[in-house]
């Protein structure tokens, strides 16, 4: 008799949870198969403190081939479900493609971050949902501090050191308590101007920091924050959102260089595609985990309206400690179902109390309903903290011991770039790469916070170009491939490119050898949707490159209009210096032929390595 075969996806609380306690419970009698995008499960109330330094990006992941010997898994994302086939399509890191069958499906794909229809919000904020954007934040925020420690100009230090957090819940409160800190102790380090200190700002529509909870603890949040130097503002959320700064609901436009998004989380858009009973985004199913109709189909976590027994009439809330609890009633359900466990369970849960980390040796807590605050509450957070995650527990308390006696690091390790952890993206946890499989980025339209990318460019560089940048091997609007961008003859700026190109003074290989694939936008490439503009993108990939030879000359690029026509067509006009003659050969190029007689001619001016004009420093 061949075994059952049981798929989960997602390694969330839930999905960690369900794999784990089902390895107990079957003892090898089931094929358990675990899809997921990583091959870690991420203890996410700890990420704060990542971003703020304190632990290293590896003490609060947890190997899941380390942890699960008996699960099998296959990383990549679920693109679609056949609920009468019993089979899941889905899409590898490289962008194979795949699939699963499966005798029972539990669906724990979690969630991602809520956007709201803000002017600029997609554009100019970022999420903190998964590993990438806390490493990215946390280099953002020592880059801005260090760029303001040694600016001249007091508006552009003042802004550089106002972050505004949005949403005044768990992860926001703990991000700007945490965040003060961080930045206080780099000041210590780097002096502002004049006694300038950073201000961080933390906004909600909501009449109280920590609405959810006890008012008391709420008290205790907002006195915390308040008594760091944090600018508390409830009732107030953002207006519109641009590359200088932020306009609030009141009026008031804040200059900022960031924008940290947390407002809230919506449940994974997989669900959606069943065409199944939903409950505001999430997959009903009955007290049991199982979905009404389909006895192989079980959801828990934050894709699962689960109704809560406590609360008749009500659903439980999209919180870590609720999907924890769902993962192990779930595996004892779907076993069950098998003939492999008892008999079924209904979930039900009781709340045990309350943690939040406010940093430093501050905390709220009410742990059986007895109010804390101060260090018992820190000590009670951490010992919580530890006790919960189902590893590194020793590494997280050796981290902390270490923060407290020694200082903190602050540098900047540049691993994770603006563009690779957009907004509006289906999958938080996993940061994107040029040329990956399923890119979310269209080359003209940025999505997700696609003007970070000027403010990278202000930010990590010189600062003295405003104007937009794209990533290292991002192709230019129209242009085949992903091939560096040419110095335009006579325009005096260079455009980054790629790290392995100009690696000990390297010179860039050829464009046409890369391969890489054009860059979609999350909304067109997420769980497998096919692009809306996957017809366009093709026809771009044949047609001639803008002001390459033969091309249409490019439009809105950096420094006035550019050169028509690349090397041996008319130079850019409005560059530094006036125009120059026309006709002449950029650096390094060879003189232009005479002209020749009527008739055609092979080009002698312009180079055969399309790169000849990058060689220099970039």
């Amino acid at each position: 008799m061949s075994r059952p075969r049981i798929l989960i996806v997602g390694a969330g609380f839930a999905g960690y949870r369900t794999a784990r306690t089902l390895s107990r419970l079957t003892r090898g009698r089931a094929h358990i198969t675990l899809l997921n995008p990583t091959d870690y499960f991420l203890y996410l109330p700890l990420l704060p403190r990542v971003a703020a330094g304190v632990l290293e990006p590896r003490r609060v992941t947890v190997s899941l081939s380390d942890s699960l010997p008996d699960v099998r898994l296959v990383l990549g994302e679920a693109d679609r479900i056949d609920l009468d086939d019993r089979t899941l399509h889905y899409t590898g890191p490289e962008g194979e493609g795949g699939t699963l069958a499966y005798d029972r499906l539990v669906l724990a794909a979690g969630s991602v971050n809520k956007l709201l229809p803000i002017p600029g919000v997609a554009e100019h904020a970022h999420g903190f949902r998964g590993l990438p954007e806390a490493l990215y934040l946390r280099d953002h925020v020592t880059r801005q501090v260090e760029l303001a420690a040694s600016s001249d100009d007091l508006g552009t230090c003042a802004a550089r050191c106002t972050f505004v957090v949005v949403g005044a819940g768990y992860t926001g409160t703990e991000v700007a308590a945490h965040g003060q800190l961080f930045t206080d102790a780099q000041v210590r380090k780097h002096p502002l101007r004049q006694g300038m200190r950073p201000r961080w700002m933390l906004l909600d529509v909501a009449p109280r920091v920590l609405p959810e909870m006890d008012e008391r603890l709420s008290a205790t949040a907002d006195r915390v924050l308040r008594q760091r130097g944090v600018d508390v503002r409830m009732g107030t959320s953002v207006k519109e959102a641009t590359h200088d700064g932020v306009l609030l609901t009141d009026g008031e436009f804040v200059e900022t260089r960031t924008l940290v998004w947390c407002v809230g989380v919506r449940p994974d858009p997989l669900v959606e595609s069943l065409g199944l009973p939903m409950e505001k985004g999430r997959l009903l199913v009955d007290p049991h985990l199982r979905v009404p109709g389909r006895p192989e189909l079980f959801a828990c976590g934050d894709v699962a309206a689960v109704p809560d027994l406590e609360n008749p009439g009500g659903y439980t809330s999209m919180t870590a400690q609720h999907a924890w609890r769902h993962g192990k009633v779930a595996a004892e359900n779907v076993a069950a179902s098998l003939g492999l466990g008892g008999a079924r369970t209904p979930y039900r849960h009781r709340d045990l109390g309350f943690v939040v980390d406010l940093g430093g040796a501050k905390a709220a807590a009410n742990p059986l309903g007895l109010t804390l605050s101060g260090v018992p509450a820190g000590a009670v957070t951490r010992g919580y903290h530890l006790a919960a995650m189902p590893g590194n527990r020793v590494r997280v308390a050796a981290d902390w011991l270490l923060d407290a006696v020694l200082p903190r690091q602050a540098v900047q390790l540049g691993l994770v770039r603006s563009w690779s952890v957009p907004l509006d993206t289906s999958s938080p946890e996993v940061a994107r790469v040029p040329g990956g499989p399923g890119q979310r980025q269209e080359a003209s339209a940025r999505s997700g916070p696609g003007a970070a990318l000027a403010a990278d460019t202000d930010d990590g560089g010189t600062g003295a170009r405003p104007g937009r940048y794209r990533p290292p091997d991002e192709p230019a609007k129209g242009q085949p491939g992903s091939g560096p961008t040419q110095v335009r003859p006579g325009s005096g700026a260079a455009v980054l490119r790629s790290e392995p190109e100009t690696a000990k003074g390297r010179p860039a290989a050829d464009a046409a050898g890369r391969g890489h694939g054009e860059l979609r936008s999350e909304s067109e490439t997420a769980k497998g949707r096919p692009a809306a503009g996957t017809a366009a993108a093709a026809r771009s990939a044949h047609e001639p490159a803008k002001n390459q030879p033969g091309g249409e000359p490019a439009r809105n690029q950096p420094g006035g209009e550019p050169a028509k026509n690349q090397p041996g067509g008319e130079p850019a006009k409005n560059q530094p210096g006036g125009e120059p003659a026309k006709n002449q050969p950029g650096p390094g190029q060879p003189p232009p032929a005479p002209h020749p007689a009527p008739g055609p001619v092979k080009r002698t001016d312009v180079p055969d390595d399309p790169d000849d004009s990058t060689k220099g420093d970039s």
